[in-house]
C-alpha cells in the first residue's frame, strides 16, 4: 500500500512537471504544416487513466492554470482574454472574470476525468465480446471524422470552386477518410487486445473534450467580444469556431489517440489501469 501511494505521488509529480514544461516551451505543440496541434492535454489524459479521475482532475487544473498564466502575462493572441479572468475583466467587465474562469479551467479539468470513464466503458464493451458495440464505436468515430472533414473542406474550397464542385470534393474526401478509418479500426480491433483500442478512444475523447468545451464556451459566452478581437463579423464567429473544431480538433484528437495508445501500452507494463 505504501509503495503504491509513493508510486502514484511520483507519477503525479512527473505528469505535473511535464504539463508545466510543455506549457512554457514549444514542446507543447506539434507543427503540422498549416496548424500547431496542442498536446499539453496528453499528460492530463494519461494521469486520468493511470491515477484515476481525482488526480486527473488535479492535472487538468494544472493545465488550466498554466493556460491562465500564459494568456495573462504573454497574451500573444488577440483572443487571449477568453482564458484570462484578469484581461477579460478589462474587456467585458466583472462578468468576464467568471466566464474566463469557466473556459480556462472547467474544460481542462474534464479532460482529466472523462477519458478514464470512456476507457472503462470501451474496455468493458469490447472485452465482453460484444462485437456489435465495437462496430458502433468504430462507426461513430468514422462518421465524426468524415463529417468534420466535409465541413472543413467545404469552408476551405468555397472561394476556390463553384458550390457543386466544392461539395463533391468535400463529400468524396470526407467519406473516403471515414471509410478508411472504419476499416483500420476494425482490423486493429481484431488483431489487438481491447485495451489498446480503449486507450486510443480515451485519447480521442480527451482531446475532443478540451476542444468542444473550450470552443462552445467561447461561442456562448464571448461571441461578440471574440468577433471584435479577431476583427470579424459576429455572424462569422460560428463558422470560425466550426472550422477550428472540424480541423484542429480532429488533428489533435488523432494525435492524442496515437500517443495515448502507444505510451499507455508501455506504462501498463509497470502499472495496469484499475
Amino acid at each position: 500500500m505504501k509503495n503504491e501511494k509513493t508510486y502514484e505521488l511520483v507519477l503525479t509529480a512527473l505528469f505535473t512537471a511535464i504539463i508545466i514544461i510543455m506549457a512554457f516551451t514549444p514542446l507543447g505543440y506539434i507543427p503540422l504544416v498549416v496548424i500547431n496541434a496542442t498536446i499539453i492535454h496528453i499528460p492530463v489524459i494519461l494521469g486520468a487513466l493511470f491515477l484515476g479521475p481525482k488526480k486527473g482532475a488535479f492535472l487538468g487544473f494544472t493545465f488550466g492554470f498554466t493556460s491562465f498564466i500564459n494568456n495573462t502575462f504573454k497574451a500573444v493572441t488577440p483572443s487571449a482574454f477568453v482564458f484570462s479572468p484578469v484581461l477579460a475583466a478589462n474587456v467585458v467587465g466583472v462578468s468576464g472574470i467568471f466566464k474566463s474562469l469557466y473556459i480556462c479551467f472547467i474544460p481542462r479539468i474534464l479532460v482529466g476525468v472523462i477519458p478514464y470513464f470512456v476507457y472503462i466503458l470501451v474496455r468493458k464493451l469490447l472485452k465482453d465480446g460484444q462485437k456489435v458495440w465495437g462496430i458502433v464505436i468504430n462507426l461513430a468515430a468514422s462518421v465524426l471524422l468524415s463529417v468534420s472533414l466535409i465541413i472543413f473542406l467545404k469552408r476551405m474550397l468555397q472561394d476556390k470552386a463553384d458550390e457543386n464542385m466544392c461539395m463533391t470534393i468535400s463529400m468524396a474526401v470526407g467519406i473516403a477518410a471515414g471509410v478508411l478509418l472504419f476499416v483500420v479500426l476494425t482490423i486493429a480491433g481484431r488483431r489487438k487486445a481491447s485495451t489498446n483500442i480503449a486507450l486510443a478512444y480515451a485519447g480521442l475523447t480527451g482531446a475532443f473534450t478540451n476542444t468542444l468545451f473550450v470552443m462552445s464556451g467561447i461561442f456562448i459566452l464571448y461571441k461578440d467580444a471574440y468577433a471584435q478581437a479577431l476583427g470579424i463579423a459576429g455572424e462569422a464567429v460560428f463558422d470560425t469556431i466550426m472550422g477550428i473544431i472540424s480541423f484542429n480538433g480532429v488533428i489533435e484528437a488523432v494525435v492524442a489517440a496515437v500517443i495515448i495508445a502507444g505510451v499507455g501500452i508501455a506504462l501498463m507494463r509497470v502499472k495496469p489501469i484499475d
